[in-house]
């Protein structure tokens, strides 16, 4: 499975980014695919993630801002951002596994990452 990300760049305080995720293999036959995040000198987290049947998880800090979801084109897994803080500046990466569970954070497949910068 191979994952590229792209969407990242600078936004506003409040304002708003759509990051997509191609990947090589449906979507829709992965167990797990998730959104990772990388702050400067932090280390990684999981944003969000969606599971086979299309439950989706969020960590408190960007739930009801972000919303994780696959595309009817069944290559491709988005992220919109809304609402954006500074604090959501970060590397952000595309993860996916083809077993679950998709709780943990054992994501075999992971893209190169894009870059989101928010300014105050």
């Amino acid at each position: 499975v191979q994952l590229v990300e792209s969407g990242g760049g600078s936004a506003q305080a409040g304002g708003s980014l759509r990051l997509s995720c191609t990947s090589s293999t449906d979507t829709y036959k992965l167990a797990c695919m998730g959104w990772y995040r990388q702050p400067p000198g932090k280390e990684r987290e999981r944003v969000a993630y969606i599971t086979k049947a299309g439950n989706t998880v969020y960590r408190d800090s960007v739930r009801d801002r972000f919303t994780i979801s696959k595309g009817s084109a069944k290559n491709t897994l988005w992220l919109q951002l809304t609402g954006l803080k500074p604090e959501d500046t970060a590397m952000y990466y595309c993860a996916a596994s083809t077993t679950g569970p998709c709780s943990t954070n054992l994501y075999t497949y992971w893209g190169q990452g894009t870059e989101v910068t928010v300014s105050s």
